[in-house]
């Protein structure tokens, strides 16, 4: 066998070593991204699992007729892996606030719970309720079968362009205070 001959098997077999191990470290990333996704690892730290999903658990998104349950990722996460990846990557401030102990009681959590909220509200207004759209279809709700009010209500906020969180701040969690709020934003929360 040549030299030539040698050194193209020796490439060749970088070559595949390369695709094997790159394929072995994305199965390994998605694996991570899925299971960092659910809900056993998002009520992991004690944080989360004593405050919000304690609320979490008396809502509709948790128990309903309809036995469709949404989990933290469903209105956390976007489905789009770019967008996922970016939140994950967001998350990294919560995991370094986790270790600092910012809010590791439940003192500290309501002391903070306001910036909490708003922060998440303004990340699902700007993304037009993103996570919300992907289960709720204002096109497919048939509004003869809520009440006047919430038929109004939804109407009004289709013509008026207004997103979900807007008018749903509480649905899946308890309002923080709200005394730093303009009082407009609250009318219609927690419906």
């Amino acid at each position: 066998m040549g030299t030539k001959q040698k050194k193209s098997r020796r490439g060749l077999g970088l070559v595949l070593a390369g695709i094997v191990i790159g394929v072995i470290l994305v199965t390994i990333f998605l694996g991570e991204l899925h299971y960092s996704a659910s809900e056993k690892f998002c009520i992991s730290c004690h944080e989360m699992e004593s405050n919000v999903y304690m609320e979490y658990q008396n809502t509709p998104h948790y128990l309903n007729r309809s036995g469709v349950r949404a989990t933290c990722s469903s209105c956390h996460l976007s489905t789009n892996i770019v967008q996922k990846v970016g939140r994950k990557v967001k998350a990294v401030n919560e995991v370094i606030q986790h270790f600092k102990g910012t809010i590791d009681t439940r003192e500290k959590f309501l002391d903070h719970r306001l910036v909490l909220a708003e922060r998440v509200w303004e990340e699902m207004k700007g993304n037009d309720s993103r996570e919300c759209r992907s289960c709720h279809n204002a096109e497919q709700m048939d509004y003869t079968k809520q009440t006047n009010r919430a038929m109004v209500q939804h109407i009004q906020g289709e013509k008026d362009g207004k997103t979900c969180i807007e008018c749903h701040k509480g649905i899946a969690h308890r309002l923080p205070d709200m005394y730093s709020l303009d009082p407009s934003a609250v009318i219609g929360m927690g419906q």
